[in-house]
């Protein structure tokens, strides 16, 4: 079974539209968030990180803190910008 199916349970029951929404929705949701976390923790160590190690420098622990808090405001914006936008 895809993850857009409905669950079967032997009989021909169909999900309600608002059901698929809603697990569409949550799928949406799981898939920004992992994309989200892949880009920060990408560009985040690429900027921050410059002698990679087995520890964090107290700069590069800054910056990679800073950096995450610019993306998640960044994207707190973006969002509601496009989700305050008359349809």
């Amino acid at each position: 079974m895809d993850s857009f199916s409905a669950p079967s349970s032997g009989s021909s029951s169909q999900m309600s539209t608002e059901d698929f929404m809603d697990q569409l929705k949550t799928q949406l949701a799981q898939a920004y968030a992992e994309e989200f976390l892949e880009t920060v923790r990408g560009k985040c160590f690429e900027k921050c990180i410059t002698k990679p190690g087995s520890s964090l420098s107290g700069s590069e622990s800054s910056c990679i803190s800073r950096c995450v808090d610019r993306y998640i405001e960044a994207t707190g914006i973006v969002s509601r910008a496009l989700f305050s936008s008359p349809r």
